[in-house]
């Protein structure tokens, strides 16, 4: 485990990261946006490999189901495993969605070129994360505070953040 000294000052925010399928289908990039995601600061709260059924993806993406990608973004995020991140940050939401860069692969390489989805997206669908707010409450009344003003240890075996008990 690596040990980190972090007192923040403001309140951790939780977003949801996903790595989707055409990412996690390459090893070498999958553990590459592992790094990138450490090596921005976020706090990893939990990551789980996960494979979605069809179902799964039209629930998930049902707000999109009348536009024009929805059946194509349902049928490529059934397609292969995933890896889902909840992550903490001060100010996370707005750091995860700049760091993913624009929706679009194409406009991401122009205007944001060192982002997530300009160095690894191949198209608008197929374009290497998804961000989402995430909102616990426990987690932001019992953890947060624990997280916030604690030592924090990254376990490399599970690959998540925990707080080290006080000394």
């Amino acid at each position: 485990m690596l040990l980190t000294t972090t007192r923040l000052s403001k309140v951790l925010q939780l977003t949801l990261a996903v790595i989707k399928p055409d990412a996690v289908a390459h090893p070498l990039m999958s553990e590459a946006l592992h790094q990138i995601i450490l090596e921005n600061k976020f706090v990893i709260v939990r990551n789980k490999e996960l494979a979605w059924r069809r179902q799964d993806s039209e629930k998930f993406y049902a707000e999109h189901s009348e536009r024009f990608f929805y059946q194509r973004l349902v049928e490529f995020m059934s397609s292969g495993p995933m890896r889902a991140y909840i992550l903490a940050k001060e100010d996370g939401i707005r750091h995860w969605r700049d760091l993913m860069g624009p929706t679009k692969v194409f406009r991401a390489r122009y205007t944001s070129p060192t982002s997530l989805r300009a160095q690894f997206g191949l198209t608008d669908t197929r374009n290497t994360t998804h961000g989402s707010d995430f909102h616990v409450e426990e987690w932001m009344d019992k953890d947060e505070p624990l997280f916030r003003s604690g030592r924090i240890l990254y376990d490399l075996q599970k690959q998540i953040h925990t707080v080290s008990a006080p000394s």
